[in-house]
């Protein structure tokens, strides 16, 4: 059996956070969580190991790079990707193009 990958999204629209939690979480071999800001990712991401960390819309560039660099020192091997918008597929896309780099 394989296990899950764990996906973390982060997102400033809850609406928006809501649905890609919930197209994520149909997939049998992930689990998503959702956060709405940077400190609560970076907390999240101190207690649980995470494969892929989903950036969303709603951050600045500056709280982008922030994030970027603080939770890479805490796992260095973090898939971390933007999230375009644009569908289910394009984001299913994203999340088989960071796992199929990790292989």
């Amino acid at each position: 059996m394989e296990n899950r990958t764990e996906i973390l999204v982060i997102g400033t629209h809850e609406d928006i956070l809501q649905t890609i939690l919930r197209l994520l979480n149909a997939e049998s071999l992930w689990h998503a969580e959702g956060v709405s800001n940077c400190e609560e990712a970076i907390a999240k991401c101190k207690s649980h190991a995470y494969q892929v960390i989903l950036l969303g819309g709603g951050l600045t560039e500056l709280e982008e790079m922030k994030l970027k660099t603080e939770i890479r020192l805490i796992h260095p091997a973090i898939h971390i990707i933007p999230h375009y918008g644009g569908g289910s597929g394009l984001l299913y896309a994203e999340i088989h193009g960071a796992l199929n780099t990790a292989k």
